[in-house]
């Protein structure tokens, strides 16, 4: 069976070019050459080992991690990649020989996406690499919503020059897969608005002829922003602050919500504009990223992403009120559904330049998760599983929240329930004495972190968009006349999840595993 025509309808501008691929995923991974960017984030470890596990014959793998030299790097790469349970399965396959396996394929390489050169001071290492590389990912990202300017500006936009810069001079090279996100497109408030796989244009804003993004303006103003703030021997916490706002306020200007999906935006263009005829490009966009699905195994996780941090604080019983609408589309996939399109969507365009190269990895079109979905499955997962002390009595009592759904019910609650009572205890502070002022003070600081919080994820809790994934879909077709079934380890229909099983077996578990301690 070969995998040339029925891939290439995936997209139709393939067809003009037929592509000769081997019958299996895996095999065409056999003695390829990887860089991968960003290689100790969450989808990069994933996609890793994806890669050694179902083809362990892959030729090698260099990942590029921020660190001094290079011993730095490989010791980053043991303890914050190699070393996560998420390999077990793999270390349990090679067992003694794991350490040699991995010693042979992967090659752990000290640099940084902001810089030229990707920062690669071994001038032979450089060469060496050059000759080799099959295929570029890039998944190096600063992913804070307030991500000081300058810092988000130099990976997530300027890290685009540097890594197509890289890409142009490796003179085996047939594909840079650019990881992005789906909410490039800013917030969406018209209820159930598509949003479409289309790439920008350079320049493009998302407040039409209303505005005009110049990214060498950008750079200009920035430098000219922390120029000035020197110049008033402003100090480094000064600085910090200045530049968060400074990005917020740039990323409002051109009609983004925050400086993490404003930079992510103008990378996009600028891996578009610096690619264009020199080296093919498919930039994959996935929604909010959590746990495993199903591979390796079900439930692994990195960190509080997105969702997360709502269901940490329901956990802990921090959660009185949730901002959203109940029927609100929560979009959100599986990191081992995003890895697979990856992978399958490289099989697809090697060597292939196309005008349909932008995947939305997504559910909210066919398999939508609503609010009311996540509130329902946390409260009974925490009702059938609570925190016990060592006397096997609950530490948190369970409870359901109140749903606000707009910004003015949030307000209007927040000043009943704290804001007002916060002007009482002011009162007693400056009558009573230097304990009031003290607790005055800690709660006025906890409520204003409340409010940024909210503030930050408030276009995510009210978007009101559906993420188009016809690119998406058409290729997860084509792979599946291939013969393979929803258990195949490249599944990424997202129909193939089951919410249910998924939350409550899989993604809340693996939280209270990995990442949730009890405090």
């Amino acid at each position: 069976m070969v995998l040339a025509s029925a891939v290439a309808s995936a997209v139709p501008h393939f067809l003009a070019k037929k592509m000769e691929l081997a019958s299996a995923v895996p095999h065409f991974l056999k003695e390829k050459t990887i860089l991968i960017t960003g290689a100790s984030g969450f989808i990069a470890k994933v996609f890793v080992e994806k890669v050694l596990r179902v083809e362990p014959n892959v030729k090698k793998l260099y990942l590029l991690i921020r660190a001094p030299n290079n011993d730095s790097a490989t010791q980053r790469l043991h303890n914050e990649v190699i070393g996560k349970d998420l390999f077990r399965v793999l270390r349990d396959k090679w067992g003694a020989n794991f350490g040699s396996f991995i010693s042979k394929k992967v090659i752990a390489i000290a640099g940084d996406i902001s810089c030229e050169n990707l920062g690669l001071r071994d001038d032979h290492l450089r060469r060496e690499m050059m000759e080799e590389i099959d295929y570029i990912i890039n998944t190096a990202a600063t992913t804070t919503f307030d991500e000081r300017y300058d810092i988000a500006m130099a990976i997530n936009s300027m890290g685009a020059i540097h890594v197509s810069n890289f890409a142009k001079k490796c003179c085996k090279i047939k594909l840079l897969v650019h990881v992005s996100t789906a909410y490039v497109c800013g917030e969406i408030e018209k209820e159930e608005q598509v949003v479409l796989e289309k790439p920008f244009e350079m320049g493009e804003t998302l407040k039409g002829i209303t505005s005009k993004l110049d990214i060498e303006v950008e750079n200009k103003l920035l430098k000219e922003k922390i120029d000035q703030l020197q110049s008033h021997n402003a100090d480094e916490e000064a600085i910090k602050n200045a530049m968060k706002d400074f990005g917020t306020e740039r990323a409002k200007l051109h009609g983004w919500p925050n400086t993490y999906v404003f930079t992510k935006a103008m990378g996009e263009m600028l891996f578009v504009q610096e690619l264009k005829n020199n080296v093919p490009l498919i930039v994959i966009r996935p929604t909010m990223v959590t746990s495993t699905f199903k591979q390796p195994f079900p439930g692994w996780i990195e960190g509080l992403r997105t969702l997360d941090t709502l269901i940490a604080a329901y956990a802990k019983g921090r959660l009185n009120c949730f901002l959203g609408h109940p029927s609100t589309i929560l979009d959100v996939i599986p990191v081992d559904i995003v890895v697979n399109c990856m992978i399958v969507a490289m099989v697809a365009h090697s060597n292939q330049f196309s005008t349909n190269f932008i995947y939305n990895v997504a559910t909210s079109s066919r398999n939508p998760f609503r609010a009311s979905d996540l509130q329902y499955f946390c409260y009974n997962y925490f009702t059938k599983k609570p925190w016990i002390n060592e006397f096997g009595k609950p530490v948190i009592v369970i409870k359901k929240v109140t749903t606000l759904t707009s910004m003015a019910k949030f307000r209007r609650y927040m000043m009943i329930r704290y804001v007002l009572p916060l002007k009482v205890l002011n009162l007693a502070s400056r009558i009573l004495g230097k304990h009031y002022k003290d607790v005055y003070k800690d709660n006025k600081r906890k409520l204003k972190t409340v409010f940024r919080v909210v503030e930050l994820y408030r276009p995510y809790a009210l978007f009101k968009g559906i993420f188009n994934d016809s690119n998406t879909k058409n290729l997860e077709k084509n792979y599946s006349k291939l013969g393979m079934d929803d258990d195949d380890e490249f599944n990424f229909d997202p129909k193939s999840i089951d919410w249910k099983d998924y939350m409550m077996n899989a993604h809340v578990s693996g939280l209270m595993k990995y990442v949730i301690k009890v405090s």
